[in-house]
């Protein structure tokens, strides 16, 4: 072997031992390193969770219970539990000591498990042997403070960050903010009358009640309860002038409000819940007059905005094709206030039969729009909403305005008492939330509830409930959990495939609407003809009435050319939109790629040309 095989050889081995030491050196020293290069940066520690965690004063530990036997098998388990851990380790690194991060292993039979059953966490089983996975994390303070994550999904990792941020902020007070909610649907839950079963819950239910000490007041209490920091009122129907007139002085005095009004309630049973038709037939809208009067707002409580430009498809029947309902809502990013702090992150918020907002021309109030419709939106009276077949004949029966209404809006300045007798007459500056929707709050309109091994994951497909928290901690002054929230995205919907859709949808609608005319009309004309004959015989056609009937077949035939026509524009303007981005992504990129790397080798070179010619 000569003298160069040799360096080879030597050169190939040192070349491999370097290669496994930079990879022993790397796992351990680059541990949580990662460069995240998503678009809203989910992967990094946000301003509000780092502002948390170093504003913690009493020492919190974060255990996190994880089976590491169990997950042999499941290498996405375990994978996504290192990203937990990595997680978990960056969060007490950068608060300063006040977090305390300890990995636990729950082993069958030992103290540990004993512990993590204590604790309430969820054991999944995993493989044929019957062994039971543990992957939850047990959060502590010095004063007996205990929140608990009883299962991680990874389904739900691009919340964890939230999830972790809640559970330190509920443990770094310790004392909850008291919510007073006063509410004319069943959002806790109660029990069924059609059923006889009890209901569970509303989820936003559940996160408010997770997130501060809820003090439920009656519809027919008197007055708002002491100590109230601040309140909440959904569909408030039917309140005595006594309480009402207490609701203002709360205000007044620099209390917090957030209302939610509706033309149309759907979740509201009505006065006698254990009759199906007593919703259908009651009044189930709502107000919070006098107040919207004395503080010059104005509200129509029984006319809704119907919004073409944002309306969201529906089934009516099952088994039959989807249609856009335009009673039925998607408030979308464009359409929300991106400089306040309760709706600048979100994407979309769901609504339905929503009303509008506005201030009389005389009120010296403030209004800071949270959520509007589209320009393509007009007002139709919530009565038509009853008894709805075919939610296409609303877009037939409303008018665009080209206004975009206010749906939900945030409310400063100074007003006078609606009840000056009781509260006098002396202005005061107020803060106020206020939503002309109710339904927004119900789970079929944000949230699915799936169950994994027992345990009852929610997957939201909009930001209802962050809107909900987010407004609710604006009031109580708290910003960082709601940066910390926002982050929260689920869904990115494809805008510019929605407008195409919605485009030859409106085209189709108008052809249907065309073809429904020419039917009515050519059955019209055969019934004339028939009745001009009087002939006994119905089954025999003269000439005029087939040569009516063959005209409104080819009729027919040329309708149904031009809808398969229209449906096959939309698949191409769609397809064509599909093949750009492949376009892009397939050539384009690659190119820049190709491109920048020709450009950094050109860097190099003339570098090293310099230092040859400055060597020589």
């Amino acid at each position: 072997m000569t003298k160069n095989n040799w360096y080879s050889g030597g050169a190939l081995v040192l070349l491999a031992v370097l290669f496994l030491s930079l990879t022993m050196l790397s796992a351990n020293l680059l541990t949580g390193a990662r460069v995240d290069l998503t678009e809203n940066r989910l992967y990094t520690l946000s301003s509000g969770t780092v502002n948390l965690i170093r504003a913690i004063e009493e020492p919190i530990t974060l255990d996190f219970y994880f089976s590491e036997d169990a997950s042999s098998d499941l290498p996405q388990v375990r994978n996504f539990a290192r990203r937990v851990e990595e997680l978990l380790s960056e969060m007490a690194r950068r608060s300063n000591g006040g977090l305390q991060v300890r990995r636990i292993d729950p082993r069958p039979f030992s103290e540990e498990e004993d512990q993590a059953a204590r604790f309430g966490l969820e054991s999944v089983p995993v493989g044929r042997a019957g062994d039971t996975l543990y992957l939850g994390i047990v959060g502590t303070n010095l004063l007996d403070g205990l929140e608990v994550l009883p299962f991680i999904s990874p389904a739900r990792e691009a919340f964890l960050e939230y999830e972790l941020a809640r559970m330190i902020f509920a443990l770094s007070r310790p004392d909850r903010p008291r919510v007073g909610l006063l509410t004319g649907l069943p959002m806790d839950g109660g029990f069924d009358m059609q059923t006889g079963q009890r209901r569970e819950p509303w989820v936003i239910y559940d996160q408010i009640d997770q997130m501060f000490e809820i003090e439920r007041i009656s519809r027919s209490a008197s007055a708002v309860p002491d100590g109230i920091d601040a309140l909440v009122l959904v569909h408030p129907r039917e309140l005595d002038d006594e309480l009402l007139a207490d609701i203002d002085r709360f205000v007044l005095d620099g209390g917090r409000l957030l209302a939610f009004v509706d033309p149309l309630a759907e979740a509201d049973t009505g006065p006698d819940p254990s009759d199906p038709m007593s919703a259908l037939t009651a009044d189930r809208y709502s107000s919070l007059e006098p107040l919207f009067s004395a503080w010059g707002l104005k509200f129509e409580p029984q006319r809704f905005v119907a919004d073409l430009g944002q309306a969201l498809e529906v089934s009516m029947q099952q088994g039959r094709t989807t249609v856009r309902h335009p009673a039925i809502i998607g408030v979308t990013r464009g359409r929300m206030n991106p400089d306040d702090v309760t709706t600048g992150e979100l994407d979309t918020v769901n609504l339905a039969s929503a009303g509008a907002l506005s201030l009389d021309e005389d009120s010296r109030l403030s209004i800071e729009p949270l959520m509007m419709s589209s320009s393509q939106a007009g007002m139709l009276d919530a009565e038509r909403l009853r008894f709805l077949g075919d939610p296409s004949e609303l877009a037939a029966e409303m008018a665009a305005t080209g206004e975009n209404y206010i749906l939900a809006a945030r409310l400063s300045g100074p007003v006078s008492s609606a009840f000056p007798e009781q509260n006098g007459d002396q202005s005061t500056d107020i803060n106020v939330i206020v939503v002309a929707d109710t339904d927004l709050l119900s789970d079929r309109f944000w949230v699915q509830q799936q169950r994994f091994f027992g345990t009852v994951l929610l997957e939201p497909f909009a930001s209802n409930g962050d809107f909900v928290i987010n407004a609710i901690d604006n009031l109580l002054g708290n910003a960082d959990l709601i940066s910390v929230r926002s982050r929260g995205v689920s869904s990115r919907p494809f805008v510019l495939v929605d407008e195409l859709r919605r485009e030859a949808e409106q085209r189709l609608r108008a052809t249907e609407q065309r073809l429904e005319a020419e039917l009515a009309e050519t059955e019209r004309r055969l019934n004339d003809l028939q009745q001009a004959r009087g002939d006994t015989d119905l089954t025999v056609l003269s000439p005029e009435q087939e040569a009516e009937i063959d005209r409104f077949m080819e009729q027919r035939l040329d309708i149904r050319r031009q809808l398969r026509q229209v449906r096959r524009d939309l698949d191409r303007d769609i397809e064509a939109l599909g093949t750009r981005v492949k376009m892009i992504n397939i050539f384009l990129m690659p190119l820049l790629v190709t491109v920048f790397a020709l450009w950094l080798g050109w860097c190099r070179r003339q570098q090293m040309q310099k230092r040859q010619g400055a060597a020589t």
